[in-house]
């Protein structure tokens, strides 16, 4: 037994693992400081290795029982093998040694947050926080547990703490852009920005955050501007030129959203959202093919993209191929039935292929989910008329106008209606709402009854509001 023999900290950590693994093989028992031990520890954890780890942390607190980082560390790994009350006791241990130290009642804070005890982890990190020389990250953990218990402006308030405290805080930077965004206060968001940009103008999250900000609230040109920025002082920054991109592709620019998104390709793997948005580039540009090729890129990447299954469906509407958009509008509905528009394509689809009964039913589950979408009301009442279900589409659109009672083009659809039924009066009523509504849309009218262009009362109701 070498009980004299001590092993000092050296900067290769390799060379204290060697040594204390030699130690374990011979069964001897070596000495070692206390940044020897932390250096071994430190190793085995870089190697995914907790077991090892906490074998270290034994043997460090047998030869030095006073040290509380040893207790810590036996906590920090305590809960990497998921073992919350061991790691508990391990902070008592370490708090009778060092009450003062601000880790244990931060680690104690990710106990209680784990175990989503939020109350207990608020306490522990205020405590934390008193004892703290620097604040920013407790500051920023006190936020995310009152996002977790939805108080996004007490989130808001120590988010913005901690950006006092170190305005270089990135994650800070984020959680505060995503809060603003939850609450809706994108004017707000804005102005804190500007602020922040004013006293660090080389912030590229702060202009990339920003950027999104003006997105959000359609904003367009000047979110391009602050994503410019963000590229400008981060060249490889991938996501400010795909959100770039999008916000192009919102201002029709198409080709110039093209080449923007194929620049952030080059600064990160293939990505599944930017080969849709480079697909929905082409398709706006009518380059049907090329469209579809990047659609079917992104569903290659992640299967469960129902906007690249919608888009391969519409590129084979296109070009009248009905039966094949059909099969993906399906694909698209799959991955996500609660979304309006994959029901649509399926509902337009079955329409042109002649299958009513089911273009009835995909249109009943866009209205359903959509109650606002004035095309879905008048399509799937117009599949009911040429149903010769007279009475089902004139509930339709009533029901469409429940919800939608300032849109022109309902009433006049159910003028149309009440004319089949031979109402004239009570059409010509419905009609005056119309025009009351928006006079210039009256064509709607005669688009889907032409006759109506030589019935004199109808003319004369329309003419009266024209002048």
């Amino acid at each position: 037994m070498e009980e004299d023999f001590e092993f000092e900290f050296s900067e290769d950590p390799k060379f204290s693992v060697e040594r204390y693994e030699e130690m374990i093989r011979n069964e001897d028992q070596l000495f070692f400081d206390s940044r020897a031990f932390e250096s071994i520890i430190d190793y085995y954890i870089s190697h995914n290795d907790p077991v090892k780890a906490l074998q270290v942390v034994e043997f460090a607190i047998n030869q030095h029982p006073f040290a509380s980082a040893f207790f810590l560390k036996q906590c920090q790994l305590f809960m990497a093998t998921n073992e919350p009350e061991r790691a508990f006791a391990s902070l008592v241990k370490a708090e009778t040694l060092e009450p003062s130290d601000p880790d244990i009642y931060l680690l104690r804070g990710n106990i209680y947050e784990s175990l989503e005890r939020h109350h207990e982890a608020l306490e522990n990190y205020f405590k934390a926080c008193s004892l703290a020389e620097s604040t920013d990250e407790i500051l920023l953990q006190i936020a995310l547990v009152y996002q977790n218990l939805n108080d996004y402006e007490s989130a808001i308030v120590n988010l913005r703490l901690a950006l006092e405290e170190n305005m270089e805080n990135q994650d800070a930077l984020y959680e505060l852009a995503f809060c603003y965004d939850v609450t809706n206060r994108q004017d707000e968001c804005i102005d804190f920005y500007m602020q922040y940009i004013d006293k660090e103008p080389y912030s590229y999250p702060a202009w990339y955050n920003l950027g999104n900000a003006y997105h959000k609230m359609d904003l367009y040109e000047k979110a391009v501007d602050a994503y410019d920025y963000a590229i400008l002082i981060k060249e490889d920054f991938s996501s400010a030129y795909y959100n770039k991109g999008n916000s192009l592709i919102h201002m029709d620019k198409f080709e110039e959203a093209i080449e923007t998104l194929k620049l952030s390709l080059g600064y990160e793997p293939p990505n599944a959202d930017t080969f849709c948005s480079l697909g929905e580039c082409y398709e706006k540009l009518e380059q049907m093919e090329k469209a579809r090729s990047y659609y079917k890129k992104a569903v290659k990447i992640n299967p469960e993209l129902g906007d690249a299954w919608y888009g391969i469906g519409v590129t084979l509407d296109s070009e009248g191929r009905i039966f094949e958009s059909l099969h993906y509008f399906k694909k698209a509905r799959d991955s996500d039935e609660s979304f309006p528009d994959y029901w649509f394509g399926i509902a337009d689809a079955n329409y042109k292929l002649g299958n009513l009964a089911a273009s009835q039913k995909a249109y009943q589950k866009v209205v359903e989910l959509n109650p606002l979408d004035t095309d879905a009301w008048l399509d799937f009442s117009s599949v009911l008329y040429e149903s010769n279900e007279l009475e089902k589409a004139t509930e339709t659109i009533q029901e469409g106008i429940k919800n939608n009672p300032d849109t022109a083009e309902l009433y006049y659809r159910m003028v149309a209606y009440i004319i089949a039924t031979g109402k004239l009066n009570e059409a010509i009523e419905t009609l005056e709402i119309a025009l009351k509504i928006d006079p210039t849309k009256h064509e709607i009218l005669f688009e889907y009854l032409p006759q109506l262009q030589s019935n004199k009362a109808i003319i004369e109701v329309i003419n009266k509001y024209l002048i």
